[in-house]
C-alpha cells in the first residue's frame, strides 16, 4: 500500500494482527458501509495472512481478500513529491535557473538520459555561476558550451555561418571600450576562444573579425553594414545578431555552460520505504534543503524539509481490537478515528475525540451489521455472508458463552439477507482446513495470536478451533516446542495456545513460561505443558480472565 503527498486522504479499516475470520469480515463490512455513506477512499485491509477457512468464506460470498499491510510507519514515500522537477547534465546553467524560478526551488536534482540521479545543484551554485565574486573576475569571461548553445541563450540569429554544436571553452569580451583598449586586451587570449560581444562599434566589429575571432555578437538588433559582412564571410568569422543589450547578452551567454560542471555529487538520498523518522533525523543535521528519492540510481521523487512536516494522508479504524499491542506496527503513529470492538479496553488514548464502540456481544461482525442498522442502510448480500460468517466463526455459531441475545437476533437478519443456513456455513466452515493438518506448529501457534500486557509483563495467548482432538495428540509436543520458542523469542512470561473441540465444547490449553506463572494453572493436567479446560471454549471471555487472575495470584 502506498500514499504520496499529494495523494486524497486514505481511511484504512482494519483488524489485528494475525486476523482471524471475524477481524478479517469486519473490516470488509465496515469499509464497505464507510463507502456507502459516501466517504471517499477507504480502504479495507488485513495485519496479517489469511486461512483456509477465511479463503473458503471469502470464495463463497465472492469478495477479494483485503490488503495486506505489513506495517503503518511513515515512510518517505508518503510525503515526497511525485511530480519529479529535474534537469540533465547537459542543459545549459539558464536552464536550471529559469526551472528554480518557476517552481519557487532551492535546487535542482540533475540526471542522466536514463533518469538516473547524478547529483543535486543548487540555486546558489547556479546564481554563483552567473554572478562571480569580485575576486574571480576571470571567471566572469569563461563560458564550457557549445556556440550554438551560447547563441540560443539570449535568442540570437546567425546574420553569416552557422553556430558550432562542438563542446568548446569560449571567453567572453565585451567590447565597449575604444578601439586600442580593445586590442590590448584581447590579445592576451587566443583568437580562436573569443567571442566580442558589442554594439555598433563598426571599427571594433571589423578589427575583432580581421583578428579572427571565433564569432562577433552584435547587440541590441542593431543593423550591421555590408561592410563588415563582406569581412566576416571572407574570414570566415561567425557573426550573430542579439535582440537583447550588451549586458543582458552577455549574462544570458554565461548561462550557456552546462549543469554538469556545477553538480554536487556528495549528497544525501533516501528510497521511498526510509522510514519517515530516520528521514527527518538525517535530513536536520544536514545542509541540504532538496533531497533526491531514488529507487536503485533512478530518481523517483523529491523530498524537501518542508515535506517532512507534512500530515501523513492517511487514517485508521481499528476493528476486533483495541490494544496497539495486538495492532498492526506502525498504528501508533497514524490518527486513529474510530475503534469498532468487543473486547475488553486495554490501554488507549488519543489526541482527540474519536468514535470508540465497544459492546460485549460475540463479535465485531455483529457491532458492524448495528452500523448498518444505524445508518439505515441495507447490508449488501456479500457482506452479509461475510458478517455472518464472524459471526459464527467467533461465536462457535452461537454456542460461546460469549453470545448474546443480539447475536442470535443479527444471525437471524443476516441469514435472511443471504438466504444461507447458518447451521449449514457452520459446517462448511468449521471442515474445512483443520489449522493442525494444514499449518506447520509454528504457524499453529502465531496465526489467531494475540499479545496483550498486564502490570509490565507481556504475553501472548493463541487460539484454534477443531472439529475434535484426533489430530492434535499427533502433534502436541511439536505445538509445545513451538510455544516454547515464541515465549524465548518474544520475551514473554509466557505463550499460551487454546484448543478448542467446538464438538464437546473443551479446551486443551498448551502453555510455555515462567515456573512462578505456570504454578498458577490449577485445571487438570494432562502432562507437561497442558491441561484440560472443560466448558472453556471463549478466550476473550472465559481464558483471558483466568490468566489475569493467575497473572496478579503469581509471587
Amino acid at each position: 500500500m502506498t500514499a504520496s503527498s499529494d495523494s486524497p486522504l486514505q481511511t484504512i479499516v482494519i483488524g489485528h494482527r494475525n486476523p482471524d475470520m471475524d477481524s478479517i469480515c469486519a473490516a470488509i463490512g465496515y469499509a464497505e458501509l464507510k463507502r456507502l455513506s459516501g466517504v471517499p477512499n477507504v480502504i479495507p485491509a488485513r495485519a496479517g495472512g489469511t486461512n483456509e477457512r477465511i479463503d473458503f468464506v471469502l470464495g463463497k460470498f465472492g469478495v477479494e481478500a483485503p490488503l495486506f499491510i505489513s506495517d503503518l510507519n511513515p515512510r518517505v514515500r508518503d510525503v515526497m513529491g511525485r511530480e519529479i522537477v529535474s534537469v540533465t547534465a547537459q542543459a545549459p546553467v539558464c536552464e536550471a535557473v529559469r526551472l528554480i524560478e518557476q517552481n519557487r526551488m532551492r535546487g535542482l536534482p540533475v540526471v542522466d538520459e536514463e533518469g538516473r540521479c547524478l547529483g543535486l545543484l543548487s540555486a546558489f551554485k547556479a546564481l554563483q555561476h552567473l554572478f562571480p565574486g569580485d575576486n574571480d573576475a576571470e571567471g566572469t569571461r569563461r563560458v564550457e558550451a557549445s556556440l550554438a548553445a551560447i547563441v540560443s541563450t539570449f535568442g540570437g540569429k546567425a546574420l553569416l555561418g552557422a553556430p558550432d554544436t562542438a563542446l568548446r571553452q569560449y571567453r567572453l569580451v565585451v567590447a565597449a571600450m575604444a578601439h586600442e583598449t580593445y586590442c590590448r586586451r584581447v590579445g592576451r587570449f587566443p583568437a580562436q576562444e573569443i567571442v566580442v560581444i558589442v554594439g555598433d562599434r563598426e571599427e571594433i566589429q571589423l578589427a575583432a573579425i580581421r583578428g579572427g575571432v571565433c564569432a562577433v555578437v552584435v547587440t541590441g538588433g542593431l543593423p550591421v553594414s555590408q561592410g563588415v559582412l563582406a569581412e566576416a564571410k571572407e574570414r570566415g568569422v561567425l557573426l550573430v545578431s542579439s535582440p537583447t543589450d550588451s549586458a543582458t547578452t552577455v549574462l544570458l551567454a554565461r548561462g550557456a555552460s552546462r549543469v554538469e560542471e556545477k553538480v554536487d555529487r556528495d549528497y544525501l538520498s533516501f528510497t521511498p520505504e526510509t522510514l519517515l523518522d530516520h528521514a527527518r533525523e538525517a535530513a536536520s543535521a544536514s545542509s541540504q534543503t532538496l533531497f533526491p528519492v531514488l529507487e536503485g540510481e533512478h530518481l523517483v521523487g523529491v523530498l524537501t524539509k518542508s515535506d517532512l512536516i507534512k500530515a501523513i494522508p492517511r487514517q485508521l479504524i481499528l476493528v476486533d481490537h483495541n490494544e496497539l499491542s495486538q495492532a498492526v506496527p506502525g498504528a501508533e503513529k497514524v490518527p486513529i478515528v474510530e475503534v469498532l470492538d468487543h473486547h475488553r479496553i486495554g490501554g488507549f488514548s488519543t489526541d482527540t475525540p474519536i468514535l470508540f464502540w465497544n459492546n460485549p456481544v460475540g463479535s465485531t461482525s455483529s457491532i458492524v451489521t448495528m452500523c448498518y442498522r444505524q445508518a439505515g442502510i441495507p447490508v449488501p448480500k456479500p457482506v452479509a455472508g461475510l458478517l455472518m460468517a464472524g459471526l459464527i466463526s467467533d461465536t462457535l455459531n452461537l454456542t460461546s458463552p460469549t453470545t448474546t441475545p443480539a447475536d442470535a437476533e443479527i444471525m437471524k437478519e443476516l441469514s435472511s439477507i443471504t438466504g444461507v443456513d447458518p447451521a449449514v456455513l457452520a459446517s462448511e466452515i468449521f471442515s474445512v482446513g483443520s489449522p493442525l493438518l494444514t499449518m506447520t506448529p509454528e504457524q499453529a501457534v502465531r496465526t489467531d495470536s494475540k499479545e496483550y500486557e498486564e502490570g509490565g509483563a507481556k504475553f501472548v495467548v493463541a487460539q484454534i478451533e477443531e472439529l475434535s482432538f484426533t489430530h492434535f495428540y499427533d502433534r502436541q509436543e511439536a505445538l509445545i516446542k513451538a510455544l516454547g520458542e515464541q515465549q524465548k523469542a518474544g520475551g514473554y512470561l509466557f505463550a499460551a495456545l487454546l484448543v478448542t473441540d467446538i464438538n464437546t465444547q473443551t479446551s486443551i490449553l498448551l502453555c510455555c513460561g515462567e515456573e512462578r506463572f505456570l504454578n498458577q494453572i490449577d485445571y487438570p493436567a494432562l502432562g507437561a505443558n497442558q491441561w484440560e479446560l472443560a466448558g472453556v471454549v471463549s478466550r476473550k471471555k472465559q481464558l483471558l480472565p483466568y490468566l489475569l487472575n493467575c497473572l496478579s495470584s503469581m509471587p
